[in-house]
């Protein structure tokens, strides 16, 4: 009983706290974003630091992942399609160890143009986040190579304030 009054005298806290849950990022803001190399899903390769001088947002992803196809036609319409035309900015998905056919029926199920990358074991992914944190996460690199800007999961808030960072990013330059 005593366990349970101490239960219903915290659950207050617990439920109005505003901490967001851990994001287990492995990189935050301000850091040099790690290099890899691009693996393309029409056989093209390239690495990240090729990239220097882009924007460049990858969109961590997979096709078990409900939150990641509710976030993807955002992306498509908000981001990609302003975007797209842009050579200073560079968007792909990095899909979570998944082949080729998982990968197509995302595609399909979500209606993106936007490139997606292989990362058949996990290894992109573990450059910016911890082996057991979650997909749905998107990281945004300067022009320089520093990460810019992180989220986790779909947060309308969080994507606006990606939206405006690569906005400005690509106005300002960093």
């Amino acid at each position: 009983m005593k366990n349970i009054l101490i239960f219903l005298l915290l659950l207050p806290i617990l439920c109005y706290s505003t901490e967001k849950a851990d994001p287990m990022h492995r990189v935050k803001i301000g850091d040099t974003a790690p290099d890899f190399t691009l693996n393309f899903t029409d056989g093209k390769t390239m690495k990240l630091s090729d990239l220097k001088g882009k924007v460049v947002m990858l969109q961590f992803t997979a096709s078990w992942c409900p939150v990641c196809i509710r976030e993807m036609p955002f992306i498509e319409e908000e981001i990609w399609q302003k975007n797209k035309e842009n050579q200073d900015f560079f968007l792909a998905a990095v899909d979570l160890k998944e082949g080729r056919e998982k990968i197509d029926s995302l595609i399909r199920k979500t209606g993106i143009t936007y490139p997606v990358l292989f990362d058949p074991d996990g290894k992109i992914f573990n450059l910016f986040a911890l082996e057991d944190a979650g997909v749905t996460r998107n990281v945004i690199i300067d022009q320089n190579g520093k990460v810019a800007y992180l989220t986790r999961l779909f947060d309308r808030e969080e994507f606006d304030g990606m939206k405006k960072k690569i906005k400005e990013l690509l106005e300002n330059g960093n």
